[in-house]
């Protein structure tokens, strides 16, 4: 790992110390890895961890609960989402490789104070993701597996605790390891591929023809049964379908902690920062609460290409077609298997599927299916409880000097100390409502993140960076295409909330 010399620094009045935080540092930006064949598998990394959290709860959950109610001329919904998703993500790792930082640095380098967007961004991910629908909804599934049956509202008490242990499942896991996002990137690995592998064995064996053709279709909002465009139903519920579109990709938050992922796993300037290490299995790392930047010259801006390319690949390869994939397939087995029309959102919506193809195709048939979805679910809440844990960790470290201080400066504390807080207030919340309610609440959350993130990260690149890492045009107009598509389904939303009261 490069390391940066502390003494040379920017000046205090330099553009990104306005806002109270110290200024960048000057390092040598680290050169990128040159994989080859297989060796990709261990470079690429952060890209497969916001997938897997993008599968577990939009491709999952709301967007077979959205196309078996309303069809599948919805998954025009779910591309271009993807699509714009993954350009956000690309100028969020843009900001990381620039800096060392992650985005929610950034953002605490602008006005009116660093205070303020701690606070603000602090509020919003607790708002999106504190809480723990994931753990909620793979309980159904693992009651599914043990009872051979749907949970109903009388089984609420066993549900409940199944969603417990799976917190604590999670926070163990955690432990373990010597850099956790290592840790997060292998699980998900064997999360996607055994998931996608499963998804497509199930639809060339099941899915006919007519639907196959009607997902194609779908990403271009065509019907074929009725040889017309249709965008949005008539009468939807938007509180259903403005959560789809946010959780259609990784859905707010989680596209920012993105950029923590990419840190820790040392792309760009992330190399020098650090990272933050498992408690058991991990070493002491002495985490940087403040980034770096680099001189642009020749040399530098070879190995600045160098390191996109890696991007590229992440995103683009891994990130966008698997979500694509792991949009479509669910969405073909669903209005497969179970009747249109039908609202599959309650205590047993995890294991619809997998009660429904038990009908069809058999006993093991549906067992593997509710396989899938436990686990599935299962990793993506530990995907978001490290993710929450993670952000929280990194404000914290970057805002204050006596955190920094605490135990001998151990980021380690940190991180464990919120974790366990996290964990504590999941069990509670698992009280408060049904896990899909709390999942529509956090996914419409995700759609007002969006709006305010795609414009946030657009200042922050275009007025912090130096001009030669900045974005080109086309990828400024698709932030704010991007932060104009969910303001739409934004206000659709809130527009039927008014209407119902």
């Amino acid at each position: 790992m490069t390391t940066a010399n502390p003494e040379v620094s920017t000046p205090a009045a330099a553009p990104e110390a306005r806002s109270g935080l110290d200024p960048w540092r000057i390092a040598e930006l680290p050169a990128p890895p040159m994989p080859r064949g297989l060796a990709w598998m261990g470079v690429v990394g952060p890209g497969v961890i916001v997938l897997g959290v993008s599968i577990g709860s939009g491709e999952f959950l709301l967007g077979p609960a959205a196309f078996v109610r309303y069809g599948l001329t919805l998954l025009w919904v779910a591309g271009v989402a993807v699509l714009l998703q993954t350009i956000l993500n690309t100028e969020l790792v843009r900001y990381t490789m620039a800096t060392g930082e992650p985005a929610f640095t950034g953002f605490m380098r602008t006005r009116p104070n660093s205070t303020f967007w701690a606070a603000l961004y602090a509020l919003l991910y607790f708002l999106q993701v504190g809480w723990p629908a994931w753990a909620g909804t793979a309980a159904g599934a693992v009651y599914f597996l043990a009872y051979r049956q749907l949970p109903t509202t009388a089984e609420r008490e066993i549900v409940y605790w199944i969603g417990v242990g799976g917190l604590l499942a999670c926070a163990g896991i955690l432990l373990i390891g010597r850099r956790i996002e290592r840790t997060l990137e292998i699980l998900n690995w064997v999360m996607v591929g055994f998931l996608l592998a499963g998804m497509l064995a199930f639809a060339l064996l099941y899915v006919s023809p007519a639907t196959w053709w009607a997902g194609v279709t779908g990403f271009f909002a065509w019907d074929p049964a009725t040889r017309r465009f249709l965008f949005l139903p008539e009468g939807a519920d938007f509180f259903l379908l403005a959560a789809f579109a946010a959780y259609s990709g990784a859905g707010g938050v989680a596209n920012l902690t993105l950029s923590n992922w990419v840190r820790d796993k040392g792309y760009g300037m992330g190399g020098v920062a650090g990272y933050i290490p498992a408690l058991v299995g991990g070493s002491r790392m002495n985490l940087a609460h403040t980034g770096f930047t680099f001189t642009p010259n020749a040399e530098s801006m070879s190995r600045w290409r160098g390191w996109w390319r890696i991007v590229r690949v992440d995103q683009w390869g891994i990130f966008f077609v698997g979500a694509l994939l792991g949009m479509a397939l669910p969405a073909l087995l669903y209005v497969s298997f179970i009747e249109p029309g039908v609202d599959i959102r309650g205590p047993g919506a995890a294991a619809a599927l997998a009660g429904a193809v038990e009908l069809r195709a058999g006993a093991f048939a549906g067992l593997l299916i509710a396989v899938m979805g436990a686990w599935i679910l299962f990793k993506s809440q530990l995907d978001i409880i490290d993710g929450m844990t993670r952000a929280i960790t990194d404000i914290l470290w970057t805002g204050s000097r006596r955190i920094r201080a605490w135990r001998g400066g151990d980021v380690r504390v940190v991180y464990y100390g919120v974790l366990i807080c996290g964990v504590a207030w999941g069990a509670i919340a698992l009280r408060l409502a049904q896990p899909f309610v709390l999942l529509q609440l956090g996914a419409n959350m995700a759609g007002i993140i969006l709006v305010i993130a795609s414009l946030h990260i657009l200042y922050v690149n275009t007025r912090l960076l130096p001009p030669a890492l900045r974005p080109p045009l086309w990828r400024r107009l698709a932030l704010v295409a991007n932060a104009a598509f969910y303001g739409a389904f934004v206000i659709l939303w809130l527009n039927s909330l008014i209407g119902t009261l």
